[in-house]
């Protein structure tokens, strides 16, 4: 069968056997890549309009417990500067967010210690009372059902988590053993099961990563239906162990992008930070190929270069301001609007 009739029985069962995913991602030419872009983008436009939700990021810790081979915030980078936002700081990013017309706020961080459940769901809650048209999403890695339901008590509703592989082996590649593919699946049924908004993903040409790898998280996400998933490109950080390592294909990512948003047509999909590193206009093409959220930066300028999961990091040296402007202009080049909103996932 053609890859484009493959896309269209995507369209159509919102799924594919493994040995048809695999031969998407290694046969797929520029004219492929075209018809699933005009595909998703079709779809996207069918259930969101061209309109772009804004979520705001407030980088609040970079330090971390876990050592994943990939990240530039590994607890064993002894060249990262670290930095802690106290609750005051934060809060002060979402009211310069807020006035900038973001109506989600997300708290993304390492798995720090310092921020214990008590300590983190005060944080949440204040941000809920004082905001309370506004979502709140946490990205703060693997914690016991517990915290998750108590992030959730105190506000939060949404939560990004991704999964990076589906496959044991190839998690087993990215991580040291003292992190297993099975905890990481536990925590995402657990913040399914309490009712986040859940989010999962990959990196687009991870270390190891092979074209079969890539379609067992296809199918692991046709199953488990996440609210959002976050793609973007492998881009190596000169701190880690992977610093050789190549970067991933913009292409590739383009093209998993699109065959997500055909899979998942109510998904919120983000243009990734990491696509607009590989690529100048990447995050326009992102947009193009289905995506309909970007997160600009709402951390302090004087941290933005301390988190950095990789090298080239675009954006960190703009202020909240100056980047929510850049984006809202590149939104508009491609016909695109940037909305006011919460954007909550609606499955229709």
């Amino acid at each position: 069968m053609r890859n484009k009739d493959l896309i269209e029985k995507l369209k159509i069962q919102r799924g594919l056997a493994e040995d048809e995913w695999v031969q998407i991602i290694d046969t797929f030419d520029e004219e492929d890549l075209r018809f699933a872009m005009d595909t998703a983008r079709g779809i996207t436009i069918e259930r969101f309009g061209k309109k772009i939700y804004f979520r705001g990021i407030v980088e609040f810790t970079n330090v971390c417990r876990n050592d994943c081979y990939y990240c530039g915030i590994r607890a064993g980078n002894s060249n990262c500067a670290r930095y802690r936002l106290d609750e005051e700081d934060i809060l002060a990013c979402c009211e310069d967010g807020y006035a900038h017309g973001f109506r989600t706020f997300v708290l993304q961080g390492g798995e720090d210690p310092y921020y214990t459940k008590e300590k983190i769901c005060g944080i949440v809650r204040r941000i809920s009372e004082r905001f309370p048209d506004c979502a709140v999403t946490m990205s703060i890695g693997e914690l016991d059902r517990d915290f998750y339901q108590a992030l959730y008590d105190a506000g939060a509703r949404r939560y990004l988590l991704r999964h990076e592989s589906a496959d044991a082996s190839h998690y087993a590649m990215l991580h040291p053993a003292s992190q297993k593919l099975e905890s990481r699946m536990r925590c995402l049924k657990d913040l399914k099961e309490i009712g986040f908004q859940t989010g999962c993903g990959i990196m687009v040409g991870s270390p190891y990563q092979t074209s079969r790898h890539i379609a067992k998280d296809m199918m692991f996400m046709a199953e488990f239906k996440p609210e959002m998933v976050g793609l973007g490109p492998f881009i190596p950080h000169r701190d880690t162990p992977f610093r050789d390592e190549p970067a991933g294909s913009v292409d590739l990512t383009l093209m998993v992008i699109a065959l997500t948003r055909i899979m998942l047509p109510d998904a919120l999909i983000p243009s990734t930070t990491a696509l607009g590193t590989a690529e100048a206009e990447g995050r326009q093409k992102g947009v193009l190929a289905g995506c309909n959220v970007v997160m600009p930066n709402l951390s302090p300028m004087e941290v933005r270069k301390k988190y950095m999961l990789y090298d080239g990091k675009v954006g960190t040296d703009m202020s909240a301001e100056t980047g929510i402007r850049t984006l809202r202009a590149q939104m508009e080049e491609i016909g695109y609007e940037v909305v006011v909103a919460r954007g909550d996932f609606q499955r229709r």
